[in-house]
């Protein structure tokens, strides 16, 4: 189960659905529709996480919602 949050915003320079995991320096992935940019970087978090364990490298805890001012 994803925990981290999820951004995924419109990118008309790359024509796509960019979706980041902004918990996990960069973890990003895209789409063609907003569907499969979610899909995709599901499957990102997962590798990030992976390799992070297999590397030694702390992996954040989700903190949940995010405030911007």
């Amino acid at each position: 189960m994803i925990r981290y949050t999820i951004i995924i915003c419109w990118s008309a320079e790359d024509q796509a659905f960019v979706a980041e995991a902004p918990e996990l320096p960069g973890c990003m992935a895209d789409g063609a529709t907003y569907q499969a940019a979610l899909a995709n970087v599901e499957i990102i978090i997962q590798e990030w996480i992976e390799t992070a364990r297999e590397l030694g490298r702390p992996i954040p805890e989700p903190r949940g919602r995010l405030v911007y001012a």
